[in-house]
C-alpha cells in the first residue's frame, strides 16, 4: 500500500480550512439575503382582523315609542306614551269615561294602536304590501300617511276582545264608533252617535271616502 508522504497530507489540511471558511462565508451571505427578501408573517391574520364600524346613517332607523309604537300592557289611562297622549282630547276623554264604566264590568280598555307618525304609518303600509302581494289588497288594512286617522290623532285600536265587545254593545253612548267591518278594533269619536247611533260601518278603509283623497 502506498503511503502519502507527511508533507503532502499537511499541504491537504492547509487547502481544506480556506475552502471551509470561504463556503461558510458564501452560506452567510445568501442567508442574509433571503432574510431580507421574504416578508415575516404578520402577527394577525386578515380573518381574525376587527372591522371597520359601518358609517353612521346606513341602516333605516327604526320606529320606536315617540313615532307611536305601543308597548305590551298600554290602556288609554298611559299619559307618559305618545301613541295616547297625543290622540285628539275629545277622543281620548270619551275613551276614559267608557273606560271607566267598563271597569264595572271588569273590562280594561287595552290599546294596541292609536296615534302614529307619518314615518310610522308609512312603514306599516309598506309592511302590509309586503304581506298582502299589492298596494290595493294591504289599502284595505292600513292607510296611507295622508289619510291615515292615526296619524291625525282621530282613531284608537282598541287591543282586546272583551274591550271591543263591550264597545260594540255600549261605545255609541259615548259617541265611540266602530268604522268599518273588517276591523273591529278600530274606533273613532261621533259624537252624533250619542243621541242617534252609531252610522253605517264600511266594508273596509277602501270604502271610506275619506281614503280616495
Amino acid at each position: 500500500m502506498n503511503r502519502t508522504p507527511p508533507s503532502a497530507r499537511t499541504g491537504n489540511r492547509r487547502i481544506r480550512w480556506p475552502v471551509v471558511a470561504g463556503l461558510s462565508v458564501v452560506t452567510a451571505v445568501i442567508t442574509a439575503v433571503l432574510g431580507h427578501q421574504v416578508p415575516k408573517s404578520p402577527s394577525t391574520s386578515p380573518t381574525s382582523a376587527v372591522p371597520p364600524q359601518a358609517p353612521r346613517g346606513q341602516h333605516r332607523d327604526v320606529p320606536g315609542e315617540a313615532d307611536g309604537v305601543v308597548p305590551d300592557g298600554v290602556t288609554v289611562f298611559d299619559d307618559a306614551i305618545p301613541a295616547v297622549a297625543n290622540l285628539d282630547p275629545g277622543l281620548l276623554k270619551a275613551l276614559r269615561q267608557a273606560a271607566k264604566a267598563a271597569v264595572n264590568d271588569g273590562i280594561e280598555f287595552g290599546v294596541n294602536g292609536g296615534w302614529r307618525s307619518a314615518a310610522y304609518q308609512n312603514q306599516l303600509l309598506r309592511q302590509a304590501v309586503a304581506t298582502y302581494g299589492s298596494e290595493e289588497e294591504a289599502a284595505r288594512w292600513v292607510a296611507t300617511a295622508e289619510t291615515s286617522r292615526h296619524v291625525s290623532g282621530d282613531a284608537v285600536d282598541i287591543g282586546r276582545s272583551d274591550a271591543t265587545a263591550w264597545l260594540s254593545e255600549h261605545g255609541a253612548g259615548y259617541g265611540l264608533c266602530r268604522i268599518y267591518r273588517n276591523e273591529p278594533w278600530h274606533y273613532e269619536l261621533r259624537t252624533d252617535a250619542i243621541d242617534h247611533g252609531c252610522p253605517r260601518m264600511y266594508a273596509d278603509p277602501t270604502q271610506d271616502p275619506r281614503m280616495q283623497q
